[in-house]
């Protein structure tokens, strides 16, 4: 449904243009939009003053009364913009629309956020204000404008999840940050859930030393306590580890390792010109129709790079049934679980916006940013997963009706206690 734009007379638009014809009389610093925000915000003030004199409560006062006005330089995605700012004889008047000590309209903080989100140093920041609004900002009030985020990163790192998700991928990247005085690359964890409506969120953002299985069960621990009761598919890398600690919190869950992860790591023992060739035989093995179809395809795979390279086939067998319990789904189920491609497009992402920073100056200032970037990223995911209903009815099939089903689950134990 297109929303209709609101009308204004064509006298009061002609009134208000007073014959200003070009870009620079409309937009410019001086502009016709910079003098109708000071004439909207004072006329509004006004209004609000005039209801707070009429209150019940002003009008016991009786010797309160308008007080003149004060004047204060409004920042403005128009540039800097004088207002006067109405007063009463009391001083109790508490303005609503621009409060006491505000000297910024909401639109230019959010400009300011979705710079910084993007990975805008400060002094870009400032350049770019300048150059596009005339509007000169310090650095302390860019500072103050994203610190205003910290309250939103607390609500957001502890809310309430979801019961159940269909599918939860794990994976970590690492960034440099300053930590008592030293620059130390650290592991910045991420999970992502796809709910049963379709929808994928970020779980949570979390920072450690370095990557490790421990950290994650405290991750995943606290997934739980937030709410997660019940995970479907796990993915995650192949972290050593790793599928104990998912079993240790979420012992229902089917733990898939990454194929890519995987295959990265077996070439990585091959040289250049046979990695075309190797790639291709590995292919094999996790294409395969079945998991009978795949044990012979490592068996050929063995019995034609086994001497060249013999430590490729031992490691896909020691993490085999992790590695190929994607095979026991549906062809849809698969693409979607097998490898850990939903939270490393979202890691790119992340780097994309990190890339320009040498190393951050310290932890908060690295939550800060890649959260807002998460936030930008959570944006795009608004349309759900392609292809949803068929996917949700062959979780149906796999898992069973119950799991899928909070409420029938809780009834079950509450039956059976």
């Amino acid at each position: 449904m297109v929303k209709k734009k609101k009308k204004y007379r064509e006298e009061l638009l002609d009134e208000v243009l007073g014959g200003a014809r070009t870009q620079q009389e409309i937009f410019g610093p001086e502009g016709v939009l910079k003098q109708l925000t000071a004439a909207i915000v004072e006329r509004a003030l006004g209004a609000e003053l005039a209801q707070h004199l009429d209150s019940e409560k002003e009008r016991e006062a009786e010797r309160n009364r308008r007080n003149g006005a004060s004047g204060k330089t409004l920042l403005t995605e128009h540039g800097p913009v004088p207002i006067e700012v109405p007063r009463d004889r009391r001083g109790t008047f508490e303005p609503q629309i621009l409060p006491k000590h505000a000297r910024r309209v909401e639109p230019l903080d959010q400009r300011i956020l979705a710079l910084y989100a993007r990975g805008m140093s400060v002094r870009d920041i400032r350049a770019h204000l300048e150059e596009l609004y005339g509007t000169e900002v310090s650095p302390e009030l860019i500072s103050r404008v994203t610190d205003a985020v910290w309250d939103e990163i607390r609500e957001w790192q502890s809310r309430p999840l979801e019961t159940t998700y269909a599918v939860v991928w794990l994976d970590a990247l690492f960034v440099k940050m300053r930590d008592q005085g030293v620059v130390q690359t650290k592991a910045v964890y991420v999970a992502i859930g796809l709910r049963l409506d379709g929808q994928r969120e970020v779980l949570g953002l979390w920072i450690d030393g370095a990557e490790g299985a421990k950290f994650w069960m405290r991750v995943l621990a606290e997934l739980r306590s937030r709410g997660v009761q019940d995970v479907l598919v796990c993915c995650c890398d192949g972290l050593k580890g790793f599928p104990q600690a998912i079993a240790a919190i979420f012992p229902q869950s089917v733990v898939q390792t990454c194929i890519v992860h995987q295959v990265r790591y077996s070439l990585s023992f091959v040289g250049w010109q046979h990695r075309k060739q190797v790639a291709a035989s590995l292919r094999a093995i996790y294409a395969a129709d079945s998991e009978a179809a795949a044990v012979y395809a490592l068996e050929q795979f063995e019995e034609r790079w086994g001497t060249q390279y013999p430590t490729i086939a031992p490691s896909w067998r020691a993490g085999w049934t992790n590695l190929m319990a994607f095979l026991e789904f549906p062809l849809e189920l698969r693409r979607m679980v097998y490898t850990t491609n939903a939270i490393e497009s979202l890691n790119y992402q992340l780097r994309k916006v990190i890339k320009t920073k040498g190393h951050f100056p310290n932890v908060d200032a690295a939550t800060k940013l890649l959260f807002l970037a998460l936030r930008n990223v959570e944006k795009a995911w608004a349309r759900g997963i392609h292809g949803w209903t068929k996917i949700y009815s062959q979780l149906i099939v796999y898992f069973g009706h119950e799991r899928l089903n909070p409420e029938t689950r809780a009834a079950g134990r509450a039956q059976n206690s």
